[in-house]
């Protein structure tokens, strides 16, 4: 018997022969599709969570979203309902809000590529993005503010303040700024100013702040955003103005509006000094470190000053200066780099004019420190105001008092300030034959007057 065969017919099928590899084939196929369509979909999912990503707001600009938090559940109920009309309001929101993000972004690279910056302070990382920009307008100026008196002021009181603070430039006004002849020397004033950092606060404050230079004739104000750091902006400013406009003064104080001025003793003062030679005077503050806490309102970072120790320069709460150093300063000033601390800055000047500032005993820029041996002396007295210049710093109503105080006919200080409550050394003398009895002796704590 023959053995069976199997014979292919051509044009038959042969799936009999090759179903198992077949199988396996397709199998394969159809897990190469799967494979690409889940890829597909994780790239069009990732895509959209990268788009959605860019609309969100970062974590330390969330004004926007609490402005009109209704917005984003517009958009998303539109897309949900697209019959629905989208509002012309979050139709707007969405076209202006990205850019303005995405502005934010670079901007936040940039400075994190300079340095890097205090914790949650945006002023900072503006300040590092414009801190070279140095010229802004005079938006209002004082020009015959010096041409008043022949030959120029005796000593110009400028003043550093803001647009709120209307209430301190009125009490400066009517007290120690006040403008005429005190001891025989004519005394002009001025209040530096910026534009305001929160504008909405004071809605009207331009036509304010115009009828109050209509008024007073003793406002300067520049195109700057008045804040912490720009203080240094107010510096350079004036000093440019003072040179310009007010070249022929003989003294000029520099201050804050929360510190209370002897302008008699200042003026006494200075009428033992030539306003042609160099005179800096103040509470000058030596051998000072920068601080490196990032939290700090005063944090330097190392990329910016990498020095231990800042040049001496004297306390802002207020300093005098001659019109011969004014000049010189004013020079120096635009070949220095801006610096965020307005006080350390100009010391930075000084040591660029190799001019070393003066220490006064009058200039209290931390106020009048209590001595620990007398924890309950008072010290809002006018009997140690009288002999001091500058005490910073003071409120509107305690400024208003000490002046009144000082110049009224009934003080008396001819006696020795005494502690309430002295330290006490306390001795029983011995009992003698005669009957005298025992006796205290005392230590007494006096101030000099």
């Amino acid at each position: 018997m023959l053995p069976y065969r199997w014979t292919l017919v051509p044009g038959h099928s042969n799936t009999a022969f090759n179903s198992p590899r077949n199988t396996a084939e397709t199998m394969r196929v159809r897990l190469k599709g799967d494979a690409i369509c889940t890829l597909f979909l994780l790239v069009v999912l990732c895509s959209l969570l990268y788009s959605q990503l860019e609309h969100l707001v970062p974590v330390g600009n969330k004004e926007l979203t609490q402005k009109k938090p209704s917005v984003t559940s517009k958009t998303f109920s539109d897309s949900r309902a697209p019959w629905r009309l989208m509002p012309v309001e979050a139709t707007e929101h969405r076209l202006q809000v990205t850019p303005i993000l995405r502005q934010r972004k670079v901007a936040n690279k940039r400075v994190q590529a300079t340095t890097p910056s205090p914790l949650n302070d945006s002023a900072f990382k503006g300040y590092l993005l414009n801190k070279d920009n140095r010229n802004f307008n005079l938006l209002i100026n004082q020009p015959k503010k010096c041409r008043r008196t022949p030959g120029g002021p005796f000593l110009l009181i400028a003043i550093k303040s803001v647009v709120e603070d209307f209430d301190r430039r009125e009490i400066v006004r009517k007290t120690w700024g006040r403008e005429g002849l005190v001891n025989g020397e004519q005394i002009q004033r001025v209040f530096l100013l910026g534009t305001p950092k929160n504008r909405t606060v004071l809605a009207t404050w331009e036509t304010l702040i115009h009828q109050e230079s209509q008024t007073y004739r003793d406002i300067l104000l520049w195109d700057f955003m008045d804040t912490f750091f720009n203080l240094t902006l107010k510096e350079i400013h004036f000093l440019n103005w003072a040179a310009e406009f007010c070249h022929n003064v003989k003294f000029i104080f520099k201050g804050d509006a929360d510190v209370f001025v002897n302008v008699e003793n200042i003026i006494d003062f200075l009428e033992r000094h030539d306003p042609t030679e160099d005179l800096f005077v103040g509470d000058i503050i030596y051998n000072a470190r920068p601080i490196r806490v990032r939290k700090s309102k005063y944090y330097i970072p190392e990329t910016m000053y990498g020095l231990s120790i800042y040049p001496a320069y004297a306390g802002g709460g207020g300093f005098l200066l001659s019109s011969h150093t004014m000049r010189k300063l004013s020079r120096a000033c635009k070949e220095v780099e801006l610096f965020p601390i307005d006080d350390v800055f100009l010391g930075m000047c000084l040591q660029r004019i190799n001019l070393k500032p003066i220490l006064h005993e009058g200039f209290k820029t931390f106020g009048i420190v209590k001595p620990s041996a007398a924890p309950h002396l008072q010290t809002f007295d006018p009997c140690f105001y009288k002999d001091l210049m500058v005490v910073h710093s003071l409120k509107v109503a305690e400024i208003w008092l000490m002046w009144n105080l000082l110049h009224s006919p009934h003080l008396s200080c001819t006696q020795k300030k005494q502690v309430k409550k002295p330290f006490q050394w306390k001795k029983k003398a011995q009992t003698t034959n005669a009957g005298i009895t025992p006796q205290i002796m005392q230590g007494d704590w006096s101030r000099n007057t």
